[in-house]
């Protein structure tokens, strides 16, 4: 195409006049000073003309380099040309689609009414834009995002059509990749809880006379145990295979996996053999697995339901199974458990307690923190105490901490009540050294949800801060459960930073989860607490002298302090005196009692202590 420039130009206008009047001009001077005008004329015209030539360099460069594609038809809607963008993308070079309407690239995934509306847009408006599926020069179809612009000449006619598209097959296949992982687990692939419930609310629409879904949650026993002994990928390996082994049990049914180790079974049936189709799954899944070499049989926890029923709803339905879940975990591990309503007249009392507890802790009217004194066994000095919280119920009386501990864990209200009754005890520490009295460290319960929310440390350091009690007044007791939830992570470096702090650490109710020795030579960590489950029956039940006598023995080897809970009597004291225990906790010395009765055995002090 030729370069063209405009003639609205003053130098340009006048060479032209001067050129016409040159010849008429009666003296020489004048037509020289005529011509000298139309070099000027012609050398303006010259300038503009190289302009215009570096005008269109420039836009055939930022063509060349436009990552979009770009073609220019004319008023028939015939290519003219493309960017090599366009070629790129497509696959198609200007020789070969040069002449051709760009609806030679068509997928055929668009049907007459889309152009017939594409068409009309552009007569409307002038232009057009949105995604349409083209198919390259192989044959493999593409979405591209279009923008079609008409051009009109001096008259208001279209010229030429100018359009201008991107490629997004990529972008396409990250939002495939988005809504895979919204509804897939990403480790074994199956369904996860958000589509499973529209999966059941689908089999629920379509069920047909006769026809009913069994439903189970299945949870596989100790898998933390398991991940710590062979290792986190080991244990993805694990739940891949269990969740394969599980889907081959039940072809033709939904199997999906709700997170960490439960998963999910929906099976449509005539059978009215829901029992023997739950211990047909355990059955099966029970046979060993074969990971790096290992052997395992799994011990796996089972609640189960029915519908319609139990339930024509997916939500009710999720709710019953859970239910039926915690049931059976609450009978200890691999225990089955069908949902039946008294489950639900039990949750429905319990969603009571959780909603009071909420109201409690927002007005902190009801909550209170009791103190269980702890002591030197071999002189009943004072040497701490535990932080207790209890609750006083307005109508029901003092509900016992085993009734509203647990379901506060479940609905995620531990992290407000661990924070509460730490602000308490600190502060309550605070006060008493305030009055003047000799203060002994207080040592408070913490919780996995204290621990998964990351802030812990920060908190405890601010609270300590703010009532200026020193930290090694604090101690920290993590039961043996929290220290191996895998969801906190890692907490031994945690432990330790706030060891560096003052804080002491020491492990609750040890004995009763996974004790290992690897993880006590690891853990940074100052006292055990002996249970008092081992202490009960002292000195007269052989198994538990030989627990405990072991127990105080591999403390003393490891250098660790321990605190017998639960110590009633003074054949038990006797016992663990002779065993080398040196520290004590229970009802011999002191039941758990308010902070105002705990202060009268607090002894008056001769310095201020910080």
């Amino acid at each position: 195409m030729w370069p063209s420039f405009s003639l609205n130009r003053p130098l340009v206008w006048l060479g032209l006049a001067a050129l016409a009047a040159a010849s008429l001009l009666p003296f020489l001077m004048l037509r020289l000073a005529a011509l000298a005008l139309v070099l000027v004329g012609l050398a303006d015209g010259w300038r503009q003309i190289r302009l215009e030539h570096q005008r269109r360099r420039l836009s055939e460069q930022a063509l060349e380099l436009s990552q979009d594609g770009i073609m220019i038809t004319n008023a028939a809607n015939r290519l003219l040309t493309v960017n090599p963008a366009f070629t790129q993308i497509t696959g198609y070079t200007l020789d070969e689609i040069e002449g051709l309407d760009p609806s030679a690239l068509a997928s055929g995934r668009h049907d007459k009414a889309f152009y017939d509306r594409y068409w009309q847009a552009l007569a409307a408006t002038g232009r057009w834009e949105g995604e349409i599926w083209n198919q390259r020069k192989h044959g493999d179809q593409y979405p591209e995002w279009l923008r079609v612009r008409a051009c009109h000449d001096s008259k208001g006619r279209v010229s030429h059509y100018v359009g201008l598209f991107t490629d997004i097959s990529r972008h396409k296949a990250r939002e495939q990749d988005l809504r895979r992982i919204g509804f897939e687990d990403p480790l074994t692939g199956l369904p996860n809880r958000r589509r499973l419930h529209d999966l059941l609310a689908s089999r629920l629409r379509h069920l047909r006379a006769g026809e009913g879904l069994d439903l189970a949650l299945i949870d596989i026993d100790g898998f933390k145990a398991i991940n710590d002994g062979l290792g986190v990928d080991s244990g993805d390996r694990l739940l891949a295979r269990f969740g394969q082994r599980l889907a081959a049990q039940v072809a033709g049914g939904i199997v999906g996996r709700l997170g960490g180790d439960e998963f999910m079974v929906i099976r449509t049936t005539t059978f009215d053999d829901h029992e023997t189709w739950v211990a047909g799954l355990r059955q099966h899944l029970s046979e060993p697995f074969e990971i790096d070499s290992n052997t395992l049989r799994l011990g796996l926890t089972i609640g189960s339901c029915r519908a319609p029923e139990d339930g024509k709803e997916a939500g009710v339905l999720f709710q019953r199974l859970e239910s039926a879940l915690y049931s059976a975990k609450r009978h200890g591990r691999n225990h089955d458990r069908r949902f039946r309503p008294s489950l639900e007249v039990e949750g429905d009392r319990q969603l009571a307690i959780i909603n009071d507890l909420r109201q409690a802790l927002a007005q902190n009217e009801q909550l209170e923190v009791y103190y269980q004194t702890q002591h030197r066994l071999d002189d009943g000095e004072l040497i701490g105490m535990e932080a207790l919280l209890r609750w006083h119920h307005p109508q029901e009386g003092m509900i016992p901490p085993g009734d509203f501990i647990p379901l506060a864990e479940r609905h995620g209200l531990m992290p407000a009540l661990g924070a509460w009754v730490i602000d308490q005890a600190v502060a309550q520490l605070a006060n008493w050294r305030a009055q003047g009295l000799v203060v002994v460290p207080v040592w408070v319960n913490i919780s996995a949800l204290q621990l998964i929310q990351g802030d812990l440390e920060s908190r405890l350091i601010s609270t300590l801060g703010q009532y200026r009690v020193a930290p090694h007044y604090l101690g920290l007791e993590l039961t043996e459960s929290v220290l191996l939830d895998e969801r906190a992570g890692d907490i031994s470096p945690r432990l330790e930073a706030l060891r560096r702090e003052g804080l002491q650490i020491a492990i609750d109710d040890f004995g009763t989860g996974y004790s290992s020795m690897a993880y006590l030579k690891r853990l940074p960590i100052d006292k055990l607490k002996l249970d008092r489950e081992f202490i009960r029956a002292l000195p007269h039940d052989h198994a538990d002298a030989a627990i405990t006598s072991a127990v105080l023995a591999m403390a003393q080897g490891l250098n660790l302090d321990v605190i017998a809970e639960g110590v009633e009597t003074e054949a038990q004291r006797s016992f663990l005196m002779a065993r080398g225990c040196r520290h004590v906790q229970g009802f011999l010395y002191a039941r758990p009692q308010p902070a105002g009765t705990v202060a009268q055995r607090l002894k008056p002090a001769s310095t201020t202590y910080a």
